[in-house]
């Protein structure tokens, strides 16, 4: 790879990541979620009532992260925490009925927000797109010391 391709492909995994995330949070503002709160949504949709460790794992966030965003949650109606029955030292977090129906909602806009993000291209057909980004997320997954090395990109579907 020379400097100009290296320049080409970090200016436009910036510009994808600020511009998406912007894009991502005025949608995710509609439906009461801020960034990061779908992906707790969707784990726990996907797998059940976790322990708040069990969600960090999953997120690759560090615990006092997960805590401030299950609080807000809570507070929110989206989630319900109460002790474990099998470890007191640990809390269960579970979609509340709300939850779902954030679920719910959380698919459509997901689905939009993927079709707003494509709508402009000319070059690329979307099934060649899926495939490279899946290919580059498994690369930096794979990269020793990755947070959530042993994850690759949730779909929600």
């Amino acid at each position: 790879m020379d400097d100009l391709q290296a320049a080409a492909i970090n200016a436009s995994i910036r510009i994808i990541g600020i511009r998406h995330r912007a894009l991502a949070g005025s949608k995710l503002a509609a439906i009461g979620l801020s960034v990061g709160q779908e992906a707790l949504i969707a784990e726990l949709f996907k797998n059940g009532p976790r322990s708040q460790a069990q969600l960090a794992a999953a997120s690759g966030c560090e615990p006092p992260t997960i805590t401030s965003a299950v609080q807000k949650m809570e507070a929110g109606g989206l989630v319900r925490r109460t002790p474990s029955s099998s470890d007191r030292r640990a809390i269960v977090v579970e979609l509340s009925e709300q939850g779902h129906t954030v679920m719910a909602q959380l698919k459509i806009v997901w689905r939009e927000l993927a079709e707003e993000t494509v709508a402009g291209m000319t070059t690329t057909p979307v099934e060649e797109l899926v495939s490279t980004l899946a290919d580059l997320a498994g690369s930096l997954s794979r990269r020793e010391g990755s947070p959530a090395a042993s994850s690759t990109p949730e779909i929600i579907s």
